[in-house]
């Protein structure tokens, strides 16, 4: 990412900040509106702590944009965990389209080509880091799939 990309995920990040809560719904809403397939993922959570966690974590990476050695090592823990719980793949680009719809409808004028290109940079390395660490995950289970001392 360039300097100027993060900066304008930054000052628009800003601009979502104050109906963050709103707009975690509304990815939401979208999310299982274009992919229907992601709503069993959450058929056990409590979706106002879910909206929440989604929150924090896009705060988190955005605040680490300049220091990816610690993102990349959280973020990888975050594909690991997601693959535990199912995501597959191609959902993930489905929650690209949906928070990349979501931050354009609350943007509005503010969403400019630069701002969707900036944007769209930050999911496709978050998203990598996390599908990179997730496939890692998925082959290590092939290799090893039972615990070791129950393999003894």
């Amino acid at each position: 990412m360039t300097p100027e990309q993060k900066r304008l995920v930054r000052d628009t990040w800003k601009q979502v900040a104050p109906v963050a809560e709103a707009a975690a719904g509304m990815f939401y809403h979208r999310l299982f509106e274009i992919d229907p397939t992601t709503r069993k993922l959450f058929r056990a959570t409590d979706m106002a702590a879910q909206r929440k966690k989604l929150l924090q974590t896009l705060a988190f990476a955005i605040n680490g944009l300049d220091n990816l050695g610690a993102l990349v090592t959280k973020v990888e823990a975050l594909g690991r965990r997601h693959a535990g719980y199912g995501v597959t793949d191609a959902q993930y680009d489905s929650v690209g389209a949906a928070l990349l719809w979501t931050l354009e409808q609350g943007l509005g004028h503010a969403w400019t080509p630069a701002v969707a290109a900036a944007w769209s940079e930050v999911y496709r390395l978050l998203s990598g880091i996390m599908r990179n660490a997730a496939a890692r995950a998925e082959r290590l289970q092939n290799v090893w799939p039972a615990p070791f001392d129950a393999v003894i």
